[in-house]
C-alpha cells in the first residue's frame, strides 16, 4: 500500500484546522451571516506557571499563512467525500472555492513582552473566514511563543556573554515544531542552532559539536579516546570536543598535556553528564582559557542552580526543556459583531468585550506600566500603542522585522521589566489595569438576569 507524505505544505495550510471551523463556516454561509464583519483577539488568560512575562512571536509565520489562505478544487473533493457537509448550502462551496483573507489583522511586534489578557493579536474581517483561521494562528503563537520567552528566560539568567545554543530538534513535537523553536529560540535571545534546515532558511550558521557514537567508535577501532578527539579536528579543527564519554577529567587531563607539547588548539569541550559544577571546574583548572560548554535536559533553572555553585561554565547546549514544557495556552475570542461588543461570561472564562487596545508607558529603566482599553481610545500620559496595523483588506502595510531586529528587541523588552516580574521562580504577578472606558463597555454588555432587568 502506497501512502502519501503526512506532511504540511503551504498549499495545505488552509485544511490544517479544527473541523467545526468548517462546520460553523458553513452554518454562518447558511444563515447569510458569513459576510458580518467580525473582531477576534488572540491572548492568553493565564501564564505558565513560574512565568512573569510572555515573549509575543510567531506573527511571520501568521501572515504566511493568511497570505497562503485558499482552497483548491482538491480540497474541496475531500470536503465533499468525508459525507460530513452533505446538508451544508451550496453557497458554502462557492465560499470556499473563491477563498481569500480579506481581513485587517492588527499586532503587537514579535519580540514584546506581554502579560495576561493582554492581545497578542487581532483579526477583523468577514466572519466565516476571521472564525476559519483559528486553529492555525493559535498553533504558531502559542508554540513560539513559548519557545521565545524559554529562550529569553535562559538569556537572563546566562547573562550577556554567555554562548547559548539551541539544540531542541530532537525533541521538538513535529518537524514542523523544530524548525519553528529554532526560529523562535533565536528571537528569543539564542546566538545559534544546530537545526540545519532551520539555520539555513533563516541565514545563519548552523552550529554544532560531536556526539558519543563517534568517539565511541574511533575509539573502539584505533585504541584511544584521543584518537577521536585527532580525527574530528583533522576535519573540523575549530568544534568544541565532547569530553564525558568514558571519564571527563581524565580526557581533560589529556588534552593538557598536548596542549602542553603545542599538539592541539581547542576551540572548546562540552560536558554532557555528571555534576557539570563539579566537572566543570575541574575541567578549568586543566585547561584555562578553554570555552566549556555544557548540555543535557538544562533550564534556566538548572542554570541558576550552577551559577550559584560557582560552575565554570561558558556556553549551553539547550534542548528537551526548551522546546517542551508547560504550554501557552492562548485562546481567540470573538469580541465584536458588525460593532456589536460580545463577550465571553462562563465562570473562570470571562473575557473583555470590544476592539482594545494595550497601552505601554514606560517608568524609568525597569519598569513598564500597562493599560488594557478600547481600540477607539486616545492615547494617554504619553503611553505607546502595542497593536500595530499589519494587514488591511488582505494587504500587508507593514514590513515584517528581520531575525536580528525581533532579536533586540526581545532583549530590550526583557530589560525594561522589573527583577521580580523577570525572576524565573515565583516571579511577582504582574496584573493589567484595564480603563474606565473598557470598565463602562464590560458591564454594559453583560448578560442581565431577569431580575437585574426587572424594574
Amino acid at each position: 500500500m502506497s501512502l502519501s507524505p503526512l506532511q504540511v505544505l503551504p498549499e495545505d495550510y488552509s485544511l490544517l484546522t479544527d473541523l467545526y471551523q468548517l462546520t460553523m463556516s458553513a452554518c454562518y454561509v447558511g444563515e447569510g451571516l458569513d459576510q458580518r464583519r467580525a473582531s477576534f483577539e488572540l491572548f492568553a488568560r493565564r501564564l505558565p506557571p513560574n512565568f512573569g512575562y510572555l515573549i509575543a512571536m510567531g506573527l511571520t509565520q501568521a501572515i504566511e499563512y493568511l497570505e497562503a489562505f485558499t482552497f483548491s478544487d482538491r480540497h474541496l473533493e475531500q470536503l465533499q467525500a468525508t459525507g460530513i457537509f452533505g446538508q451544508a448550502p451550496p453557497a458554502f462551496w462557492e465560499t470556499l472555492r473563491h477563498a481569500r483573507f480579506t481581513g485587517d489583522v492588527w499586532a503587537v511586534p514579535e519580540g514584546t513582552a506581554m502579560f495576561a489578557n493582554e492581545p497578542l493579536l487581532r483579526i477583523e474581517a468577514p466572519l466565516w473566514q476571521a472564525q476559519m483561521v483559528e486553529t492555525y494562528l493559535l498553533n504558531v503563537l502559542n508554540y513560539q511563543t513559548l519557545i521565545a520567552t524559554r529562550a529569553a528566560r535562559l538569556r537572563d539568567v546566562a547573562g550577556p556573554d554567555a554562548k547559548l545554543l539551541e539544540f531542541g530538534t530532537r525533541r521538538a513535537f513535529s518537524p514542523q515544531g523544530a524548525v519553528w523553536a529554532a526560529r523562535a529560540a533565536l528571537a528569543g535571545g539564542l546566538d545559534s542552532t544546530s537545526n540545519v534546515l532551520a539555520a539555513l532558511q533563516l541565514g545563519r550558521q548552523p552550529t554544532g559539536t560531536m556526539a558519543h557514537a563517534l568517539v565511541m567508535a574511533i575509539a573502539a577501532l584505533e585504541g584511544r579516546e584521543t584518537d577521536a578527539f585527532e580525527a574530528f579536528h583533522r576535519y573540523f579543527p575549530s568544534a568544541p570536543l565532547l569530553i564525558d564519554t568514558f571519564d571527563t577529567v581524565a580526557a581533560a587531563q589529556q588534552l593538557a598535556a598536548q596542549q602542553q607539547q603545542g599538539q592541539s588548539a581547542l576551540a572548546g569541550v562540552r560536558l554532557d553528564s555528571g555534576d557539570l559544577a563539579t566537572l566543570s571546574q575541574q575541567v578549568r583548572e586543566l585547561l584555562p582559557g578553554v570555552p566549556i560548554f555544557a548540555s543535557g535536559d538544562i533550564d534556566e533553572y538548572e542554570i541558576v542552580r550552577l551559577n550559584q555553585a560557582g560552575a565554570a561554565i561558558d556556553g549551553y547546549g539547550l534542548g528537551t526543556r526548551l522546546v517542551t514544557g508547560s504550554p501557552v495556552n492562548g485562546v481567540y475570542k470573538l469580541v465584536d459583531i458588525d460593532g456589536i461588543p460580545v463577550m465571553k461570561e462562563a465562570s473562570s472564562k470571562v473575557t473583555y468585550p470590544g476592539q482594545k487596545q494595550v497601552f505601554r508607558q514606560y517608568e524609568g529603566s525597569n519598569a513598564v506600566k500597562d493599560w488594557l482599553g478600547l481600540a477607539i481610545e486616545a492615547q494617554n500620559h504619553g503611553a505607546q500603542s502595542l497593536l500595530q496595523p499589519v494587514m488591511q483588506n488582505g494587504q500587508l502595510v507593514l514590513e515584517l522585522d528581520s531575525l536580528t531586529a525581533i532579536a533586540n528587541r526581545t532583549a530590550q523588552s526583557v530589560a525594561s521589566l522589573s527583577p521580580a516580574v523577570r525572576r524565573v521562580n515565583a516571579p511577582a504577578p504582574y496584573n493589567v489595569a484595564i480603563t474606565p472606558e473598557l470598565a463602562k463597555l464590560t458591564q454594559a454588555t453583560r448578560h442581565q438576569t431577569p431580575s437585574e432587568s426587572s424594574p
